[in-house]
């Protein structure tokens, strides 16, 4: 969840390590430091932005061609400069980073403190450089890390800085290394060091590299050499530029004009009615007699919506990954695994798919980054294509999941004939229609910044919907509350007489996503409820037969196009993002890097 970066080369280690801290800002982080060598360590750290650090980065040397860096979001230990990486051995002759958990550093704590060892800070993060300094008493330095390694348990990605060398090491925690000539640039994403290089090695699990005499080996944990294969990325620096826009979360919910195009482009055989993906082997998968889904946050709301889709034809669970890893669930070779995660890093996601994979039928990633560890895991990728989503909040990102899931679907349903060529046509023939209308609602930004003007003082809300729009619910209670600090529920609309109604009253306003489909008199039911113990009704809903009766229950109300029932929510999720983003602004508030908050979970 935090940022690491680190540079073993000819140039000044300073400025590459702070740009490339400032490009990791968007992961979320509430402290942040640089070490670097010279002769002996040298370090600077702050509580607070990369902007501070910069101040106090005068009193590095700029000779320094070796060093580390890292932004922090707390786990171990308050928000402190004690507990900001880098942290060090006795003598201060090791610095690390380290993102992740050490589980077990209770233990090794009460170990080293015994053989003298004095700590500095609360967290679990330290006991990386002491173990490595005890071990050295009594192993050489490469075979002192890897003994290290491997008596950590846990998640991690370490850099370790000791003399004019670097030890890398990962386990379900992401790590690359670029390289240029003689150059070495390592960090936790290709974005924060891809300016300088466009060839990179990703360490896989249980893997540590060394670089030392301006040369990179890379070993598993037995100590034997591994082969790696270098992978060209490419980016372009548009991606990190908000361009004409405020912020970059404003950016990319702007961005879903043409990020829902990009979903289905390339992708759709408009002749055949059916969507191709080059990565799945059909005969391969026909077999399955049960799809689950897995995922965590918004990737989870994209996936309880897929399953409305789903259920009409296959047995289709869905399941939180941070539970599902504990479930101990039945995996039979019937059985076809789709894990959702925008980063393709989320740690719950990829330690359940490691637990289940090889039970599986097989397994398909449903992510956003091509490089990343789910992607790399999976039997098959499906990517969004939606460009790199810098703002800590979800946005571009999730409608993309809606409507790959939605292609996804489409797809089996006609491989296996449940659906004909006409119904596919008429759903194909709409999706080219959703940029449009992706369009017109993004137009209502201003009305939409008026309502929130109107609602930014209450302290309440609950968010409500049915079918395929109660995760379009759960969705924008999460936006609300990630970047307004806003307590804000969710739940089915059946279910608010279940308990919750007793928490309306005319200081808790509730948000109704109602358009016209299939169960339009079903919520407007649940409205009358609200109504009648004189709770305040924002109303999400499209023109029809019923929008006399929905006006006349809400205090206000947002239209959104029409379209197909399964479409509704890739358009209702987006008002609803515009609402949360300018109460947030109103506050005066940092939407793109909410507080507690962190772009890429790595931690359980």
């Amino acid at each position: 969840m935090c940022g690491i970066a680190a540079y073993y080369g000819k140039r000044s280690a300073v400025p590459i390590l702070l740009d490339a801290l400032k490009v990791l800002e968007y992961r979320g982080y509430d402290s942040c430091g640089l070490a670097v060598y010279d002769g002996k360590i040298r370090y600077v750290k702050t509580v607070g932005k990369v902007s501070e650090l910069l101040k106090k980065s005068g009193e590095l040397p700029d000779s320094a061609s070796i060093g580390i860096a890292h932004t922090r979001w707390a786990t171990h230990g308050r928000v402190t400069v004690s507990n900001t990486h880098p942290h060090f051995d006795c003598k201060k002759r090791i610095g690390i980073v380290h993102n992740g958990i050490i589980e077990n550093y209770q233990s090794l704590k009460k170990f080293l403190e015994g053989r003298g060892h004095k700590f500095r800070s609360r967290t679990d993060s330290e006991v990386i450089a002491h173990l490595f300094e005890e071990m050295l008493r009594n192993y050489p330095e490469e075979e002192a890390f890897i003994n290290s390694v491997k008596l950590l348990e846990g998640a991690f990605a370490i850099v370790a800085l000791y003399g004019d060398k670097l030890f890398l090491a990962r386990k379900s925690s992401p790590l690359v290394i670029g390289i240029k000539d003689s150059e070495f640039f390592i960090a936790s994403d290709t974005v924060a060091i891809s300016r300088h290089t466009d060839k990179f090695i990703f360490l896989d699990d249980n893997e540590v590299g060394i670089i030392r005499d301006r040369n990179l080996e890379i070993k598993n944990l037995d100590g034997f050499d591994v082969n790696k294969e270098i992978k060209r990325i490419k980016r372009t620096e548009e991606e990190i530029d908000r361009g004409r826009f405020e912020t970059f979360m404003l950016k990319e919910i702007f961005e879903q004009v043409e990020t829902v195009e990009n979903a289905y482009k390339g992708r759709v055989d408009f002749k055949a009615a059916v969507p191709v993906f080059g990565g799945i082997d059909f005969d391969k998968i026909k077999k399955f007699r049960r799809i689950i889904l897995f995922a965590c946050g918004s990737s989870y709301n994209a996936g309880l919506y897929a399953k409305y889709l789903f259920d009409r034809f296959f047995d289709c669970h869905v399941e939180y990954a941070s539970e599902f890893k504990y479930a101990d669930k039945k995996i039979s070779k019937r059985d076809l695994l789709v894990a959702i995660s925008q980063s393709g890093e989320t740690i719950d996601v990829l330690e359940a798919l490691r637990k289940y994979k090889e039970k599986a039928l097989a397994s398909l990633g449903i992510v956003n980054v091509v490089s990343s560890s789910i992607a790399r895991e999976v039997d098959a990728g499906i990517y969004l294509h939606a460009g790199r989503e810098i703002g800590v909040a979800a946005t571009k990102t999730y409608t993309s999941q809606l409507l790959t899931l939605f292609l996804f679907w489409i797809y089996l349903a006609r491989k296996f004939n449940y659906i004909d060529f006409a119904t596919a046509k008429r759903y194909i023939d709409e999706l080219k229609k959703l940029p449009g209308k992706v369009g017109s609602v993004l137009k209502r930004e201003m009305e939409i910044k008026k309502l929130a003007r109107k609602y930014v003082k209450f302290g309440n809300a609950l968010f409500l919907g049915r079918k395929f729009n109660y995760p379009t619910a759960l969705e924008g209670a999460l936006k609300l509350k990630e970047i307004s600090y806003v307590h804000a529920e969710a739940l089915s609309a059946g279910e608010m007489k279940h308990g919750p109604i007793a928490l309306v009253d005319d200081r808790f306003y509730s948000v109704f996503i109602v358009p016209h489909d299939s169960i339009t008199d079903k919520v407007i039911n649940n409205m009358e409820e609200i109504k009648a113990r004189s709770g305040k009704i924002i109303a999400v809903t499209t023109k029809g037969r019923s929008l006399k009766q929905i006006k006349r229950l809400s205090d206000d109300v947002i239209v959104i196009p029409g379209t197909k029932e399964e479409f509704l929510p890739v358009l209702g999720i987006v008002p609803l993002q515009l609402f949360a983003y300018h109460i947030a602004r109103l506050k005066g508030l940092d939407v793109d890097k909410p507080r507690n908050l962190a772009k890429t979970v790595t931690v359980e």
